[in-house]
């Protein structure tokens, strides 16, 4: 065997698919393994491989599970409805796979039932056609699932950041993003409304969901959802990514207006400030990325009635009125600002309900509920249109 060209192929197989040395070398012994029981193994062997990367040899050895009575199916009887089921593993005596505790004690005296005995078996360094081609067909397998385990790890690590990719294909208007090691999906749902993709454009977006399955690794992205913003406001504010100014609620209706509550940890930086930037440098690039979707930056409030206050912005309230058992708000705004309140079809109040947890209830200098929004965001009353 050549050393120095299996040294190089795992080394190629790390930095280009990031798959770990320890997985390819077990997926070789496994290889070994196989064909080794192929060639001179029987079909109920435990046959493992220990291979070493200095010298090249290989060491085989058969492994028993041992047994005790109480774990052995009585011989030609039907099996109970637990064994059925599964709930008790009872397994049929197999000389090449087990061996009764009594003979495993005279080979290792402190053994218990459930453990392995290994015993070496002849090395071999030639085999038969048939078995090469198991062993190649079981690297290429270990390699494809130690890869795919790979990019699983990878991109469930990235879960909740951004990530950018190249649009490869529309279908039943599902993206379809390459991100290099794998395909990942842009559902509709998870779309801005109203946005275009254009196949071999750059698209970005947030991982917020990666699962493992039979039929492969799935990565789905998402432009709507609130994390987008929050983790744009990261990349585009320095106070954000050291955690000197957090973001502490998001409300959004992706495609036409969010309000994002800030918070700074240190008195002298203004939060609100900081997102927008000079002159609305930051806050206009995430408009930007976001196809021009309006976003109001309020300062978050421990004290309800301010944050409520912050929150029905750009209208300017009068008073605010808050029922702590019930979670319920009364907001009094003057006549002139009732439409700035509610907003137009009622999302400004919507927003503000959704961003703070707060039902809240507009009302007229005169004391008259115009409107009522829950705080999953439900509009009851008058939606007036914005001025």
């Amino acid at each position: 065997m050549d050393l120095k060209s299996l040294q190089s192929a795992l080394e190629q197989l790390e930095v280009e698919r990031n798959i770990p040395r320890e997985k390819i070398i077990e997926a070789i012994q496994d290889a070994l393994a196989a064909a080794y029981k192929k060639d001179c193994g029987k079909k109920g062997q435990i046959v493992r491989a220990n291979f070493d990367m200095e010298t090249g040899e290989t060491i085989f050895s058969q492994i028993k599970i041992v047994v005790d009575e109480s774990m052995l199916k009585p011989e030609g009887e039907a099996p109970t409805l637990e064994e059925v089921v599964g709930e008790e593993r009872k397994v049929k005596f197999n000389p090449d796979h087990h061996i009764m505790i009594d003979e495993a004690k005279k080979i290792k005296k402190k053994i218990n039932p459930g453990e392995e005995i290994v015993f070496p078996l002849e090395s071999k360094k030639d085999y038969g056609r048939i078995a090469a081609q198991t062993a190649k067909q079981v690297i290429i397998q270990k390699i494809k699932e130690a890869e795919r385990s790979s990019i699983f790890d990878e991109f469930k690590n990235k879960q909740g950041q951004i990530i950018s990719g190249i649009v490869q294909r529309i279908e039943n208007s599902n993206v379809f993003v390459d991100l290099g090691r794998t395909t990942a999906i842009l559902p509709r749902d998870e779309q801005i409304k109203g946005e275009r993709y254009r196949i071999g454009e750059r698209v970005k977006a947030v991982i917020f969901f990666v699962e493992e399955s039979p039929k492969g690794i799935g990565v789905y992205l998402s432009r709507s959802h609130p994390k987008f913003i929050s983790e744009l406001f990261k990349l585009e504010v320095p106070e954000i990514g050291n955690s000197i100014v957090e973001i502490k609620s998001i409300a959004r209706e992706a495609g036409s207006r969010s309000k994002v509550a800030v918070y700074s940890n240190e008195e002298s930086i203004d939060p609100v400030g900081s997102c927008v930037g000079q002159k609305g440098t930051r806050i206009n690039t995430v408009i930007s990325e976001l196809g021009g979707e309006k976003i109001d930056v309020i300062e978050w409030s421990d004290d309800a009635d301010e944050f409520i206050g912050h929150a029905l912005s750009p209208a300017k309230t009068l008073e605010v009125e808050t029922n702590k058992k019930t979670k319920e708000a009364k907001v009094m705004v003057d006549e002139d600002q009732l439409s700035l309140a509610i907003g137009k079809g009622g999302q400004n109040v919507r927003l503000a309900a959704k961003l703070t947890g707060w039902k809240l209830d507009i009302r007229s200098r005169e004391g008259k509920s115009v409107a009522k929004a829950s705080e999953e965001g439900e509009v009851i009353g008058e939606a007036m249109e914005e001025k």
